[in-house]
């Protein structure tokens, strides 16, 4: 907050600084021990008839009536990491986006179109990087135009939380009525030191292909007997260079497995997914640690993950093993 030289808390922000990270105290109703204020801290995303909205990292949207401002001011774009190898939202949304390819994608100005019959929110929604080429409410009928031809609900993948993400388009999405209905962390961390963990890699099988025993034991597939569609096939065999492991099982289902994909600095984990009865046995870190281990042979340094807001068990696990967050991304359906 910002002080005069009494002390006095002022407000140093106006309808100018929208897109800008800010800091604001704002006062609530009163209590018995006087007045009740409330500190938000977001990227400022509109100025509209006396209200405030600031986005959150997480992706929540506050609403802060200028009347209740006590004071504001405009903050760094981002805080200072000490964790994790350093990356710009966009190269990460990139090779996040090569690692999870969908069957048929189209070019609307910057605007990805992705489609995969279906499978996966990810590979079934517009990454929005950059300009359209169209005002956004026109850019907005083509994008449920072109998945309604596909007979797919219109979704727009959407991030918040680092220097340059998408906090004003996830504001004008929820003002245009979309409703937000996934959001997930996407992580990163350095890679050696995972692939240096004292694990059980000696059980993890590595191979270029996901065998039959492997998409049984994926939790997307449904674990489900018999051929899985094309689409599940085909959106995880895509990607710059492509590994499956498991850990083998006496049923010829994995109790473990897991997907990397190399894309230069990068190692991306995918779908590591423990068998319920075999969970606390260290073989998702196995698991992990195979796979980077033969990530760091191809010269990657890095690694990302992403894991859905809410999954505590995951977030443990991961952090544990060195991952911090980077930034958020949401999922908006029209």
């Amino acid at each position: 907050m910002e002080f005069t030289a009494g002390g006095r808390l002022v407000v140093r922000i106006s309808p100018a600084d929208v897109g800008k990270r800010v800091s604001v105290r704002s006062a609530g109703a009163a209590t018995p021990a006087g007045a009740r204020f409330t500190d938000t801290v977001g990227v400022l995303t509109s100025w509209t008839d006396g209200v405030l909205l600031i986005t959150r990292r997480t992706g929540e949207s506050v609403r802060v009536p200028e009347s209740s401002l006590v004071a504001g001011r405009t903050v760094p774009a981002a805080p200072a990491r000490r964790r994790g190898p350093a990356a710009s939202f966009e190269e990460l949304a990139r090779a996040t986006s090569r690692a999870w390819r969908p069957l048929e994608a189209e070019r609307l100005g910057d605007w990805e179109l992705r489609a995969a019959s279906g499978f996966t929110r990810r590979a079934n929604s517009v990454l929005p990087l950059g300009d359209p080429g169209m005002p956004l409410d026109q850019a907005l009928e083509r994008v449920r135009a072109w998945y309604g031809a596909r007979g797919l609900p219109a979704y727009v993948q959407a991030a918040t939380g680092a220097a340059g993400t998408q906090e004003e388009l996830c504001a004008a999405l929820e003002e245009r009525g979309w409703q937000r209905e996934v959001s997930a962390e996407v992580l990163v961390g350095p890679l050696a030191p995972l692939a240096d963990r004292d694990a059980d890699g000696s059980r993890v099988l590595v191979s270029r292909t996901a065998g039959e025993g492997w998409l049984r034991r994926y939790g997307r597939f449904g674990g489900a007997a018999g051929e899985p569609p094309a689409p599940v096939r085909a959106v995880l065999a895509a990607g710059p260079s492509v590994w499956f492991a498991s850990v083998p099982g006496a049923d010829g289902v994995p109790e473990a497995i897991g997907r990397c994909v190399v894309d230069g600095r990068w190692a991306g984990f995918m779908a590591v997914e423990v068998a319920p009865e075999h969970r606390r046995r260290g073989l998702g870190t196995a698991v992990m640690a195979a796979l980077a281990g033969r990530a760091l042979t191809e010269g990657a340094s890095a690694s990302w993950l992403q894991v859905e807001a809410g999954n505590g068990a995951a977030q443990a696990l991961y952090a544990g093993l060195g991952f911090t967050v980077h930034h958020h991304y949401h999922h908006f359906r029209a």
